[in-house]
């Protein structure tokens, strides 16, 4: 019987974007651009971030999730840790700090 898990010949791949390769991200397009998303379980948040959406606090425990553009590298001054309501609240309400975005 053949093996069915080789790449298709013949055709290149597309490369995935940056943080999607590695299963730790997915992409997601919206009406404000193509992103890049990352969910954060409460156990591994360890660190007081400041929510774009509602301009909060999420403190340490609080699940969440951290975007960046897909179009960018992902580097640290690219991203952002949302609430998850924030986040998906965020065609109906832009953030709140336009200086952070």
């Amino acid at each position: 019987m053949p093996r069915r898990n080789h790449p298709h010949r013949g055709r290149p791949a597309a490369p995935p974007p940056v943080g999607a390769a590695t299963g730790w991200a997915r992409s997601e397009a919206g009406p404000d651009g193509d992103w890049l998303v990352r969910s954060v379980p409460g156990a591994q948040a360890t660190k007081f971030y400041r929510c774009p959406g509602c301009d909060h606090e999420i403190r340490p425990g609080t699940p969440h999730v951290v975007v960046w553009p897909a179009d960018e590298t992902g580097s640290v001054s690219d991203r952002r840790h949302w609430h998850r309501g924030c986040w998906q609240a965020r065609d109906r309400r832009g953030p709140t700090n336009h200086r952070r975005r």
